[in-house]
Formats: C-alpha cells, sequence, structure tokens
C-alpha cells in the first residue's frame, strides 16, 4: 500500500537529513564522519554553521566493547545471568526465547536488514545495550544524584523508583558504520559509574580490558565490532534515531481514547525518513556540503 505523501513534510524531512538522522558528527577529525544508515558510504565532514544544530549530547570515544545477550549464563568474565535484567524481571519470556549468539543461529543479512536469531521473532528490540549506571535504588526511590546527573531527568518527571534510562537511544560507530539501539540493562560490572556515562570520565571498571558498553549480538553483527574492540557511543534522542533494522522488532503499538493509532503513525514517519534516506544517498558531495 502506498501512503500519500505530503510534500511540506516530505520536503522538511529531504531537507534536514544530515540532522534529524543523528549521523552529523563534529568537525573534530577523530570523530565520526557523516555516514548513510545502512551503508558503509562515507563522506567528508559537514561543516558547523548556523543552520547546523549543535550535538545534543557528547560521543563517548573509543570505548572498549563486550557481547552480552538475553539468557546468558553466568561464567568467570560474567558472573552475573542474563535471564533477568536491571528493569526487567521476564526478560528472557518478554523477549521471546534465548537470544542466541552463536552466528550459525542467527540471520545477519543487511540487504533485507534482519538481524535476529533464527528460530524465533523477537518481540523486543534486538538491538540493545548495558551501561554501567542505574537511577534507581529500589522500586520505591531514585539514586540521590539520578536528577542531577541525568539530563532528561527533569524532562520526564519519573515517579518513584521508576526508571528514566530503560528503552533509551544511543548510536553507536564502528570503522565506517553506525547502529542504533537501546539501554535495557545496567553493566559491564559497575551499576554506578555516573561520572562516565553522563560525564567526562574514563569506565571506571579494569575489568574486560576496562569495557564500558555491553552491545547485543545484532549490534556486533551489523557493525562487525568484536568482543574486546573499541568504538564510539552517545545518547540520541527519539526523534533522531532514522529507518533502520532497529527499527523493525519490539516497537510497541500504542492506541488511546481518541482512537490515534501511534503505531500507525510510527511506520507512517518511518516510510518518510527512508525516503529521505534514499534522496540523501543520490547528493552528491557537493550538494552535500553545501547545506
Amino acid at each position: 500500500m502506498r501512503f500519500p505523501i505530503p510534500a511540506l513534510a516530505l520536503a522538511s524531512l529531504i531537507g534536514s537529513a544530515a540532522t534529524s538522522s543523528g549521523q552529523t558528527s563534529s568537525s573534530a577529525t577523530n570523530l565520526p564522519r557523516v555516514i548513510i544508515p545502512t551503508s558503509r558510504q562515507a563522506v567528508q565532514p559537514v561543516p558547523r554553521t548556523h543552520s547546523t544544530p549543535a550535538q545534543l549530547y557528547p560521543w563517548k570515544k573509543d570505548i572498549t566493547a563486550t557481547v552480552f545477550w538475553i539468557g546468558e549464563q553466568p561464567t568467570q568474565n560474567n558472573p552475573t545471568p542474563n535471564d533477568k535484567s536491571s528493569w526487567d524481571q521476564n526478560w528472557v519470556g518478554n523477549f521471546g526465547g534465548y537470544d542466541d549468539p552463536d552466528p550459525a543461529r542467527r540471520v545477519a543479512n543487511h540487504r533485507t536488514g534482519e538481524f535476529r536469531p533464527k528460530n524465533f521473532v523477537p518481540r523486543l528490540n534486538p538491538f540493545y545495550i548495558a551501561l554501567p549506571y542505574n537511577d534507581v535504588r529500589s522500586y520505591r526511590s531514585h539514586k540521590v544524584e539520578a536528577a542531577r546527573v541525568i539530563p532528561w531527568f527533569r524532562r520526564f518527571a519519573p515517579k518513584p523508583g521508576k526508571t528514566v534510562l530503560k528503552g533509551r537511544w544511543v548510536q553507536i560507530y564502528h570503522e565506517g558504520r553506525s547502529c542504533y539501539a537501546q539501554w535495557e540493562d545496567c553493566g559491564p560490572w559497575n551499576t554506578d559509574d555516573w561520572q562516565y556515562v553522563f560525564g567526562s570520565s574514563r569506565p571506571k571498571t579494569r575489568q574486560n580490558g576496562g569495557a564500558g558498553i555491553d552491545i547485543s549480538p545484532s549490534i556486533r553483527d551489523y557493525l562487525g565490532l568484536k568482543s574486546g574492540e573499541q568504538c564510539h557511543w552517545r545518547f540520541v534522542e527519539d526523534a533522531q534515531v532514522p529507518y533502520g533494522p532497529w527499527k523493525k522488532y519490539g516497537q510497541a503499538t500504542q492506541v488511546v481514547r481518541d482512537g490515534t493509532d501511534f503505531e500507525a503513525k510510527r511506520k507512517y514517519l518511518e516510510y518518510l525518513r527512508k525516503l529521505r534516506d534514499e534522496q540523501y544517498q543520490k547528493k552528491s558531495l557537493q550538494e552535500i556540503q553545501r547545506r
């Protein structure tokens, strides 16, 4: 089925391709370049102008990543089982099963955008991460520093003990490709390292090469990022997350009393974003740099 495309909406989306996708990086040479969301093709950094908004969150550069997965059992390097997460007591069940990391038991196809276990369709986003901070102490209270250090805490005004971290989007960059994922657990090793997660410090942990982010098998396969290798990552707002494999599963349908179908609206917006990205890929380097 084809959706009618409002000219103003499409023009606005196409015109903001370099910024709304969250792909525009700093002009510093050691930061990620502008990357088409599902391609390895790269272009030169977009110069900062008065019309280019400042990035909302800084990159955490050269962070060692380790691979973890839903349903992982305890080992010497990972003493905590992953059948539950810090915020989901039925993580395996809600996901739909064991997120087997064995490449032979996974679908990993850049052409179709399928990155998931072979034996079932996940009910949650298979592009998930863990970072070493938890904002809640119990179901009744937050940590004392949470409201002060989490940039979006006051915007959400959560009830006591209600996390504002679960589901938060991040962008991850590795060797010419970037992807997007959601924060779904705490680790590796620490759950109180706010100085690194929200500040400018390096990760506290010294285990696993000083790892500062856990990535899922789907992220590993999409980026070609092996456990122990380094990546860059940063927080992004929901509106900055472009169309991609990370949007295929786990985006819950929401319908309110007035009959508004937010799932249909979300799919329509993703359709427009896909068109925008396709148009952006057709632009020449000169056209991109003139923006």
